[in-house]
């Protein structure tokens, strides 16, 4: 037997003890762990440990007030701030305005007595809550949802609501009544009449004067008096003295704009798409113009779906920036790099990128060229140059009735308000000879003006045709403003619309008259920075539009076999050019595939399109027919000139719900024995309603009852089933 050497015995020793080490490391070594206790343990009460919990951060931050909004354009964020806002400055509670989609609301039942809930919810499309809101809604309408004390019982809640809609559209406001409701229904207290904003009228009328009534019932709720807050600077303007040029906004939408970094092109980071082409549309355009243009978007990363819209971002007219300049006294310094922070960011986020110049601001950041609202003329009053000034635009703030006849039939913006008020002549080009300065301070003009929007237009092509390009059809917004004693009739100007109108001319070379030969302003298309910031919207004879895509809902139906009927007067046949394509572009791949007869089972496309004159706003006139061959005569159009012959025998004009009663036994058997499908795209006031009434009466007529009930029923159905889908606007 060999003998064990004594380094064979270390060896196995000291495997034993490490064996030893490991088999009993939890209870050798559990002094040196940390003990968990409950000091180091988060509550649901410390806004760290759920950052979805908004009655945590309330707590956390002294916060009395939650103000939800449901947005889908930023005008509901708008009026939740301008809420939390006055609720600051009449008593001195402070809020959190919240994204619903950003927090949970199984809390909604534990918010303390002395606080409360606004919810300012805006109505999107055809009744449904913005994309923003959607949880929301789900959870206050869902009765097997339960919030964290179990079932529910709201009783101890107290709620405001406001909602934004539009009359022109049938469900008109209908978000912000089944919040109400909800609550209602699950025993919260609603402080005052819940208040309904209507967009086809004055948004701006409809909030001040539901605001009072509420904010007199909110002091009696919640135990507090007016007068407890005071007048408080929502930002900080800084000049700077020195500060990198190439760091500075001139006009950049955002970060990766200015360094020119690579990214993602959404809303938040629009892309400059080059212009491709940019042409008239209108064959007789001396009164009237409508604007084709084709966006490149190759390389940038952008897909888009048939129906979907382009977001395009204007600036404003150079006359409106030069004219808010000089009334605020700021001319001479237009290019004067300023900081701007927010003194409450939890309130009031600097709505655009800094550091910028105060020119830059008003051309490109804020919607100066809106109509000047009447509660934001009450704090320009305070900054008044003269006695004169001050008692002008009271008149205007606190006289609704004259502020309807002066400003807004006369289509004011701030700077010629600012400018009437002192007695300016607003129909002479903005001089600092003749426009009076008032000084107030940049922060005012920041927080009272809103932030300028993209505009939207329904995309006139089919990826299937054009992948790397984007059709656009605008017809250009000009229109004369009703005159009165203080302000003659003149011109008034579209902003997104005439900004294209100045890309087109731009890019085709086109002479443009600036001023006319009188030097009044507002006689001739308005001229804007087109270049860019920096140049960067023009590279030799090519411009560029800084662009997004929205989402949308309005679809063909998949299988081409179902029936579809079209109803797209004016520019309302942009997104039907588009579904043609779509389709046209199916045709080709199956008779290639399948041979000549691969359309024979296809539903047929039905149009009705409507305009003035057929040799003059006939849109899209010469692509037609050649759609009409490649569908094999699947697809058929009607078309109504309501200023030409034929008229009806009472010398009336023809419109596109003429056309729909003339071809009624088609249009009920393709929906009701072909289940197909009605798109109806335009003006929402006028066409839609009358084309949804007469689809009505033919649907009831066809099954043998009344447009009032069989008909109503049918077109109710068709939408709940997503079978007539609208895209209007007013």
């Amino acid at each position: 037997m060999a003998s064990t050497s004594s380094s064979d015995v270390l060896i196995l020793a000291l495997g034993v003890a490490l064996a030893a080490l490991y088999l009993f490391r939890d209870s050798l070594f559990a002094a040196s762990k940390p003990k968990i206790t409950s000091s180091a343990t988060k509550s649901l009460d410390d806004t760290d440990g759920n950052p979805r919990d908004f009655v945590a951060k309330m707590k956390a931050g002294n916060k009395r007030l939650a103000i939800f909004y449901g947005s889908q354009t930023g005008t509901a964020e708008e009026y939740a701030i301008r809420l939390a806002k006055e609720a600051k400055a009449k008593f001195g509670l402070t809020s959190l305005v919240c994204d619903p989609e950003e927090y949970d609301f199984e809390t909604l039942d534990t918010v303390p007595e002395d606080c409360a809930v606004f919810f300012v919810m805006a109505t999107y499309g055809e009744g449904e809550p913005t994309d923003n809101a959607v949880q929301l809604m789900q959870n206050l309408q869902d009765d097997s949802f339960e919030f964290s004390k179990g079932g529910r019982d709201l009783s101890g809640l107290k709620y405001v609501v406001f909602g934004l809609g539009n009359k022109t559209y049938e469900h008109y406001n209908v978000i912000s009544k089944y919040v109400d409701n909800a609550l209602e229904k699950m025993g919260a207290t609603r402080m005052g009449v819940r208040g309904e904003g209507d967009d086809d009228k004055s948004m701006e009328e409809d909030y001040l004067e539901w605001k009072d009534g509420m904010w007199e019932a909110f002091a009696t709720a919640m135990g507090v008096e007016e007068g407890q807050g005071g007048d408080t600077a929502d930002f900080a303007v800084r000049e700077l003295e020195s500060h990198p040029a190439e760091k500075v906004y001139l006009g950049e939408l955002s970060a990766r704009a200015l360094t020119k970094t690579k990214g993602i092109h959404d809303a938040k980071n629009p892309y400059p798409a080059p212009l491709t082409v940019a042409r008239e549309l209108f064959q007789d355009p001396k009164d009237r113009n409508c604007v084709h243009v084709e966006l490149n978007t190759e390389g940038s990363g952008i897909t888009y779906q048939h129906g979907d819209h382009v977001g395009v971002w204007p600036s404003n007219p150079e006359l409106e920036v030069d004219r808010l300049l000089l009334a605020l006294g700021l001319y001479d310094k237009k290019d004067k790099v300023i900081n701007i922070d927010s003194l409450d960011p939890a309130l009031a986020k600097v709505p655009f990128p800094v550091p910028t110049t105060y020119a830059t601001v008003l051309r490109h950041y804020i919607d100066i060229s809106a109509l000047a609202g009447r509660q934001m003329l009450g704090t320009f009053a305070k900054f008044a140059p003269n006695p004169e000034a001050e008692a002008a635009i009271k008149e205007l703030n606190t006289n609704k009735e004259i502020y309807h006849k002066i400003v807004a039939d006369g289509c004011l913006k701030a700077g010629e308000v600012l400018q009437i008020a002192a007695g300016n002549d607003i129909r002479a080009i903005p001089t600092a000879e003749n426009t009076t300065a008032w000084p107030i301070p940049f922060d005012m003009i920041v927080s009272s003006i809103p932030r300028l929007q993209p505009r939207y237009y329904s995309i006139s092509s089919s990826p299937k045709l054009h992948p790397n390009s984007i059709h656009v059809t605008c017809v250009v917004l000009k229109y004369q403003s009703s005159p009165n004693d203080r302000v003659p009739e003149r011109w008034v100007y579209g902003v997104g619309s005439n900004f294209l109108l100045n890309l087109k001319h731009a890019a085709n070379g086109e002479e443009t008259p600036l001023i006319s030969d009188s030097g009044v302003a507002n006689t001739v298309v308005p001229t804007y920075a087109i270049e860019g910031p920096r140049g960067a919207y023009r590279q030799e004879n090519i411009y560029k539009a800084p662009i997004h895509v929205r989402r949308s809902t309005f679809r063909l139906p998949t299988n081409p076999k179902s029936p579809v009927i079209m109803v797209g007067p004016g520019t309302g046949v942009a997104p039907f050019r588009g579904f043609v394509q779509e389709r046209v572009a199916l045709a080709r791949r199956s008779i290639e595939k399948n041979g000549p007869d691969a359309l024979a089972d296809w539903g047929r496309i039905t149009l009705f399109y409507g305009c003035r004159k057929s040799n003059e706003d006939f849109l899209y006139k010469d692509e037609w027919p050649s759609y009409t061959s490649e569908l094999k005569g699947k697809f058929v159009m009607h078309t109504a000139f309501s200023r030409e012959p034929p008229y009806k025998p009472d010398g009336s004009k023809i419109y596109v719900q003429d056309l729909i009663w003339e071809q009624r036994e088609s249009v009920a058997d393709s929906i009701l024995n072909g289940k197909g499908y009605v798109y109806i795209c335009g003006d929402a006031k006028n066409m839609s309603k009358a084309v949804e009434e007469v689809l009505a009466k033919v649907l009831g007529e066809a099954k043998g009852g009344s447009a009032e009930e069989e008909g109503a029923a049918e077109v109710k159905m068709l939408k709940e089933r997503s079978r007539l889908l609208l895209d209007v606007w007013s």
